[in-house]
């Protein structure tokens, strides 16, 4: 792409000051999800829907992707005030559908998290309050931060008047989030739930916030995970199953686990696999498995090192960044991102139990892959170069 520095306009700026390194890690994963849509979705599509619908299942996707792609390099020429206004609004829409979806949602397995919209088909909104509040967790917390110091500063000392700052918009987020979590527990959806508190407990975490804070975000979400495996049989299952595998059902992840043997090195080769006849979520949960099996350890390898790239760059971006509030964003969106990545990985691989968690960019899926490019087109907003930012990559 050729684009002279000199040029001032949207694009020009864009060009020059977004990380192109990222950009590229990004399109790469998208392209992955194209091929492996195309590796997969057809034997689901003829098991799940029939034959005569094969393509179906690649269609949708082919067409979300190119939407996922549009919106992040849209969302990344937005200003940190622009994404977090983008974030406040992101953050209420989804929490309202979210909590629409105990009303008029519909259940499948045993969860009602999705809503039937017309003209938009089904649509899972929890996937887009993830990006969306670890952004206005990240404005509160900074608030927080600057409140307590211009407070510190007029009374000349850490004194009473920065009790306020220091407490009133951490208490928000926790709110905030216990409000959430209130609704994820009722769809319910503890997978999420986690997602969202560990993210959370990072951003309060980087923030250097009084720690007793943190230690009860993080109590919370201790108490959330035993009191799921004591009161949602499901997940005493998954986690009995981890530990013993004779105490259960464990078909899916021993079919996963022979993919990858099977594949070996170099895989069994494109359409060559087998495990996507065998598995129903192959499309989805265990596209890993399917990537390993056709495509060998070296593909999967370069996948895990795209996604450990995206992180490990964007955290080295945030080494120059003075801004606290895009620090803490960046940090919550990039924690989400790899965190996701790691329990689909892990799943498939039996290093965790089984969490029904799409790989980002990767998996099929409409509402995770365009909440996904919402929440990196955001990150790539958030690292571009700015002239009162150090800068420290070339």
């Amino acid at each position: 792409m050729a684009v002279s520095r000199a040029d001032t306009s949207v694009l020009g700026r864009w060009w020059w000051t977004v990380d192109r390194w990222t950009l590229a890690a990004l399109l790469m994963l998208i392209g992955f999800g194209y091929v492996m849509m195309l590796a997969a979705s057809p034997a689901v599509a003829e098991r799940v829907i029939g034959s005569e619908s094969r393509g179906l299942l690649f269609a949708k996707q082919v067409v979300f992707l190119g939407l996922a792609a549009a919106l992040m390099v849209s969302v990344s020429l937005l200003t940190p005030r622009a994404v977090r206004r983008l974030a406040i609004l992101g953050c209420l829409g989804a929490l309202a559908l979210t909590a629409a979806t105990l009303v008029v949602g519909f259940e499948t397995k045993g969860a009602r998290r999705w809503l039937d919209l017309p003209l938009l088909g089904t649509m899972q909104p929890s996937e887009f309050l993830k990006p969306c509040f670890a952004v206005v967790t990240a404005w509160m917390l900074a608030q927080g931060k600057a409140v307590q110091a211009e407070a510190a500063a007029a009374a000349g000392r850490h004194g009473p008047l920065a009790f306020p700052g220091r407490f009133l918009w951490p208490l928000a987020a926790i709110l905030l989030l216990g409000s959430i979590a209130v609704i994820l527990k009722r769809q319910p959806d503890f997978g999420m739930l986690m997602v969202i508190v560990a993210v959370c407990l990072a951003q309060f975490f980087v923030a250097g916030l009084n720690l007793a804070l943190v230690s009860v975000i993080g109590a919370a979400g201790a108490g959330l995970a035993i009191s799921a495996y004591f009161v949602l049989p499901h997940v005493r299952s998954r986690v009995d199953r981890f530990l013993d595998p004779s105490s259960g059902d464990t078909y899916q992840i021993t079919r996963s686990l022979e993919a990858f043997g099977y594949g070996g090195l170099f895989g069994r080769g494109p359409g060559e696999g087998r495990v996507k006849n065998l598995l129903p979520d192959a499309h989805a949960d265990f596209v890993f498995a399917v990537a390993g099996e056709e495509f060998g350890f070296v593909i999967c390898a370069l996948i895990l090192a795209l996604f450990a790239f995206v992180v490990v760059r964007g955290l080295i971006r945030l080494l120059g960044e003075v801004d606290l509030f895009v620090v803490l964003a960046a940090t919550g969106l990039l924690a989400q991102f790899g965190l996701q990545a790691f329990v689909n990985m892990g799943s498939s691989l039996h290093l965790i139990p089984t969490k029904g968690m799409t790989l980002p960019f990767v998996s099929y899926g409409g509402s995770s892959v365009l909440a996904i490019a919402l929440g990196m087109g955001m990150l790539l907003a958030l690292t571009r170069r700015r002239p009162n930012r150090a800068e420290v990559l070339a």
